[in-house]
């Protein structure tokens, strides 16, 4: 679900447990460079999901959306 704020567009992402911090850093970064997307905040849950919000300018909504 994507929501848009004013000029920003957020995307709440959830990556799951046993997801290595490397790879979850990787999958970020992909979002950053393909989708224009940066992040926003994140939050580590003690079981080990991590549960991020990218975020991007509302007028790069032609990119394609963050998956995870």
């Amino acid at each position: 679900m994507v929501s848009i704020n004013g000029e920003w567009e957020y995307a709440p992402l959830r990556i799951p447990t046993g997801t290595s911090r490397s790879a979850a850093a990787q999958m970020m970064a992909l979002q950053s460079d393909v989708g224009g997307w940066e992040l926003s905040g994140l939050q580590v849950w003690a079981d080990g999901t991590r549960r991020v919000v990218m975020r991007r300018r509302a007028r790069l909504s032609y990119l394609p959306l963050p998956a995870v």
